[in-house]
């Protein structure tokens, strides 16, 4: 076709209108359908069913292109030969019949057959497709529409169309877009090769849709040209020899009953109205003789044609299988190439992250070894001092025994001691047949307790219970540690000292007050299933053993350290106040003794490992300082209920890492964030290895404690009216101090929006908190307003309840 043809087309419309253009009266149709009727139904019927029917409508016209082949199926070729010598036999009765045998479905040039096998092959085909367009003109009947057949032959189909539309001035064309199975949603265009052909190449005039699969893909339009133009396009699309193959086409259809054309029956058979095939004698037995030495001639030619054709292809396929395997080698060594590239690249990037690592470890090692040095050099210094202080040790143990020993011995000559006459006079001596008594002749069932020193048992003297502490005289120590319990419980009295009732010295036991809820140590433990001590009980608790320390250190005129405080000489009475017990260790610190005696400065250490002082280890000073650390290794115990081996670096890794709540005694209760936070800073200052680093108890520890002491009083006062109100079905929760946990009697609204006790945040503020107790962010300021509102309320229900 002529370029200006091509370039004149409008370009289709994608997915255009489904209603077609109303036709003009007398206006055709064409459909162009293929051989197979599967292949163009859906096209046909959106056709019938698009464009309208009726009185003056268009009509239909159903269209196919006939390409000749090139190759003739050798079935085919052998069938018109075998029916050709059919015919010859019977005509010369008893000729034999030559017959051969080929591969199914092998192919021959049409020139190799002759004309007339191609003119029998052609009709055969032509019937085959009158028989397609009758069922095509069937579908149409249904519909009740006429529809018009035309056939026309054209070797390319696509041009055969064009050639048509151009000839018969077609203006509306209906046509598939592509096969059936390459139909897509998505589809825009046409995708086979004939219609983008036809869309590109046909009469600009000529209106035309594209179908797939009964679906409208895309729509071409008209362009209006004019006539000059019209007729250029005309000439151009060289038409002429289309029409020559249309009517060479009709002529056939001529003899569509008719397999073998004229000029073959010129040859063999002579028409007559009453035989068919009529067979003069001789000649024509010489002549049909002739044909049959043709036709292996031929035979022998095919079969030579078809060998060389199969060598070729088991060559082609042979390079094809080759050429495959070669591409799949080149692109496996490829790949191949890629994946060392990219190990080659990790390896290299990780071999550098690991020397990088390696260096940095080395310097690491080198500081750690130098660090390491170090310490091995002052750990040396330290053993050798350690070594010679432990022979000072001894030295002077061996002479204060002795000293003992000559001093015990004068007052047993004197019938008095100074330390037991000072003692006895505070306290009642006992004789050894009532401490029998009290204690069942100390049957092992009334024991309570047990250490390195003695036995504890609960007695029942002069009407009262009490707790009698038997040493064991098998000690060297015992002695001591009668006379120095009885002189010092004798001179001092205070609530949170365990009250010394009595001694006897024949039996080497005191007498002490019976507590009934047992040690400190126990309950942390609950042991004999006892109810675990509550938050409050716990800060109640530290402020009374912070009380009788600041006691002990501050009497007058000699201060006391008791050398040997743990868990274990802490003990609760009946209402869990607690008292501390176990003065057989301390020490009275006189200024006559501090400046002249070497003992007050290197003393044997005594007391519970975890508890003692590392100074104290390493210096055998014994100072109020060394009761300090063991009090704050008793704090941590009450907040964490844990063992002291290794609480201390616990409490500091959880205060570093800011998850203190991680490691509390769940069965406490909910700990006051701000009350634990407080505790565990107090506990780990009282804990530093230097002395100097420590706080001092009355100036320091006491203004923590004693706000918390006050609190927790409040709260275990209103113990009995918070259960009562837990019966009466709880207490409502905005009533509950966020603090405190407990009740609030004066609400107060802070900066943050929360309401809390006055005193509790008060306290909070004081301690110097900018900080908002619930959401730990800044506050505005720190002005507080009482809530009204709230404590009217919470004065009414505890009205309600209360009654």
């Amino acid at each position: 076709m002529a370029t200006a043809t091509a370039g004149s087309s409008s370009p289709p419309t994608p997915h255009a209108d489904d209603s077609p253009e109303p036709s003009l009266p007398g206006e055709k149709v064409y459909v162009a359908v293929g051989r197979e009727v599967a292949e163009s139904r859906a096209t046909l019927l959106w056709a019938l069913h698009r464009f309208p029917r009726g009185a003056g409508a268009a009509s239909f016209v159903l269209l196919h292109v006939y390409s000749p082949p090139k190759l003739l199926p050798f079935r085919t070729s052998l069938a018109l030969f075998s029916h050709f010598l059919f015919s010859a036999a019977n005509a010369n009765k008893g000729l034999p019949v030559y017959c051969c045998k080929r591969k199914v479905g092998a192919r021959i040039p049409a020139a190799h057959d002759g004309e007339q096998g191609l003119t029998a092959y052609k009709e055969m085909e032509l019937q085959r497709v009158n028989a397609s367009l009758d069922q095509y003109r069937h579908l149409c009947a249904q519909e009740k529409i006429h529809a018009e057949k035309l056939v026309v032959e054209s070797d390319d189909v696509a041009q055969g169309l064009v050639e048509l539309i151009s000839k018969h001035h077609v203006t509306v064309l209906v046509m598939g877009a592509a096969s059936d199975k390459h139909y897509a949603k998505k589809m825009k265009i046409p995708k086979s090769r004939k219609a983008r052909f036809i869309e590109q190449n046909a009469d600009p005039s000529c209106k035309i849709w594209f179908i797939c699969k009964g679906t409208l893909v895309c729509r071409r339009k008209a362009v209006q040209l004019s006539h000059e133009e019209m007729q250029e396009c005309r000439q151009s699309s060289g038409a002429t020899h289309s029409l020559d193959k249309s009517a060479s086409l009709s002529e056939m259809w001529c003899v569509a009953n008719t397999w073998l054309c004229k000029s073959i029956g010129e040859q063999w058979i002579e028409r007559t109205t009453s035989d068919p095939f009529y067979i003069s004698g001789k000649e024509n037995v010489e002549e049909t003789s002739e044909s049959c030495d043709n036709f292996q001639h031929i035979l022998r030619e095919l079969e030579s044609v078809r060998q060389e054709v199969y060598e070729e292809k088991c060559r082609r396929e042979k390079a094809e299988r080759e050429l495959f395997e070669a591409l799949q080698k080149a692109q496996a060594s490829e790949n191949l190439y890629f994946r060392e590239m990219k190990q080659k690249n990790e390896l290299e990037e990780k071999l550098t992250t690991i020397m990088e690592e390696i260096e940095s470890l080395t310097v690491r090692t080198d500081e750690l070894c130098a660090k390491l040095q170090g310490e091995r050099e002052q750990r040396m210094v330290l053993e050798k001092r350690g070594a010679h202080s432990d022979r000072i040790i001894k030295d002077l143990m061996l002479q204060r025994d002795k000293a003992l020993r000559e001093t015990e011995m004068l007052r047993a000559k004197k019938g008095e001691s100074s330390a037991t006459t000072e003692g006895m006079m505070h306290i009642t001596e006992l004789s050894y047949s009532e401490i029998k008594e009290a204690t069942n002749d100390f049957d092992h069932s009334m024991k309570i307790g047990e250490s390195v020193y003695g036995s504890v048992y609960k007695g029942f003297l002069r009407h009262t219970n009490v707790a009698i502490k038997k040493l064991n005289p098998e000690t060297t120590q015992t002695q001591s540690q009668f006379s120095q319990e009885v002189e010092i419980l004798s001179r001092v009295r205070h609530p949170n000292l365990v009250t010394l009732i009595g001694a006897c010295k024949d039996a080497q036991a005191l007498v002490y007050e019976y507590m009934p809820n047992g040690s400190l140590d126990d309950r942390l433990a609950c042991k004999d299933n006892s109810k675990p001590l509550s938050w409050q009980l716990r800060t109640h608790i530290a402020s009374n053993i912070c009380s009788a320390l600041i006691f002990l250190h501050s009497n007058k005129p000699h201060s006391i350290v008791h050398s040997d405080l743990k868990a274990s000489n802490i003990l609760l009475d009946g209402n869990n106040v607690a008292k501390l017990s176990g003065f057989g260790v301390s020490q009275i610190l006189t200024d006559q003794f501090k400046a002249t005696t070497t003992l007050y400065r290197y003393t044997h250490p005594k007391g519970s490992f975890v508890y003692i002082d590392p100074e104290y280890l390493i210096s055998g000073d014994l100072t109020p300082e060394s009761d300090v650390y063991s009090f704050g290794i008793v704090l941590l115990r009450l907040l964490t209920g844990r063992s002291g081996f290794g609480l201390l670096k616990e409490v500091q890794q959880a205060m570093e890492k800011g998850c203190l709540q991680a490691i509390l005694d769940l069965s406490a209760g909910e700990w006051p964030a701000m009350y634990a936070e407080q505790l565990a800073e107090l506990g780990l200052r009282c804990c530093k290895i230097r002395r100097k680093n420590r706080p001092d108890l009355q100036t320091e520890a006491w203004t923590v404690l004693e706000p918390m002491f006050k609190s927790a009083s409040m709260m275990l006062c209103s113990l009995s009216f918070k259960s009562v109100s837990e019966d009466l079905g709880g207490v409502p929760s905005y009533f509950i101090c966020p603090i405190l946990q407990d009740v609030m009697r004066d609400p107060l609204i802070a900066a943050d929006g929360f309401t809390y006790e006055a005193d509790a945040i008060r306290e909070w503020l004081d301690s110097g908190h900018r900080t908002s107790p619930m959401t730990n962010l800044e506050l505005p300021h720190c002005d507080l307003l009482p809530n009204h509102a709230l404590r009217s309320a919470i004065q009414e229900w505890l009205q309600t309840n209360g009654d």
